[in-house]
């Protein structure tokens, strides 16, 4: 009878935290996408306008037609001439075999190959690009699906910056992760103001194991308060000082990129 009466009192307030937990910011709630980014080095202004053709009037409305309506396309701000001249696409899939099919659908567009074919069938010696890298994620389970942002400043303004976190040890870079999911790091962007599109694990690709995500700020300036806020919030200072979170990153690497006239976001 005793427990009985324990179990009577307490229900509702365990029943309340669960509801809590599993509405706040974080929780698991959807299938978790998959991501690819594909990062084009070009060379000179001629590829870039080639480029720029192909992306805006044949690869992007091709996307769309495939049932892919938000695609991003980035470049660096002017101050970040230390990777060369890069343009990087963002193509988010709800599932993986919406990611392998892709191809099969972009050969049978015909419309993708009248409109594309100065790119599709560019000459050896007159190549559109130097190389092109393709980076396949699979989004975080506390951030399942992502986020467009929605600004009132100029896209030639708006900050989107690309970081990727590499791991000396697979166990390493799952408890990087952890340190994002269940130790709160997303929750701490997110309270920051840091309006995030993505947080993945790189599961095909260059510089394994790693991570990459994306957050975007209104302006430079906005870019600069909210990391400085971040690296003073008092959950940050907690849990970087975590004995289980030390030695999980290797190499960090942050890219600041403006969206294109032509990007979907």
């Amino acid at each position: 009878m005793k427990k009985s009466k324990v179990l009577y009192r307490t229900l509702p307030a365990l029943l309340l935290f669960i509801s809590v937990a599993l509405n706040s910011f974080g929780a698991p709630k959807a299938k978790q996408m998959y991501y690819e980014v594909k990062i084009y080095r070009i060379k000179d202004k001629t590829q870039e306008t080639t480029m720029d053709a192909y992306l805006k009037d044949a690869f992007l409305p091709a996307l769309h037609r495939a049932g892919i309506p938000t695609v991003g396309v980035f470049k660096p701000i002017e101050a970040d001439t230390a990777f060369g001249k890069l343009i990087y696409v963002f193509i988010p899939f709800k599932t993986i075999e919406q990611y392998a099919q892709l191809s099969d659908k972009l050969i049978k567009d015909q419309v993708y190959a009248q409109v594309g074919k100065e790119f599709l069938n560019a000459p050896y010696n007159n190549p559109p690009y130097v190389r092109y890298e393709s980076i396949l994620s699979k989004a975080f389970s506390y951030m399942p699906q992502f986020r467009v942002p929605t600004f009132t400043t100029p896209k030639s303004e708006r900050i989107y910056e690309y970081r990727s976190y590499e791991s000396a040890t697979e166990a390493k870079a799952d408890k990087k992760i952890s340190m994002f999911n269940e130790g709160g790091e997303i929750g701490i962007f997110e309270s920051i103001g840091a309006n995030a599109v993505f947080y993945a694990k790189v599961i095909l690709g260059s510089q394994m194991p790693r991570l990459i995500y994306m957050t975007t700020y209104a302006d430079m300036k906005s870019h600069d308060e909210r990391w400085a806020a971040f690296r003073i919030h008092p959950d940050w200072k907690r849990i970087s000082a975590m004995e289980e979170y030390k030695n999980t990153t290797s190499k960090t690497r942050a890219y600041l990129l403006h969206p294109t006239s032509y990007s979907d976001f």
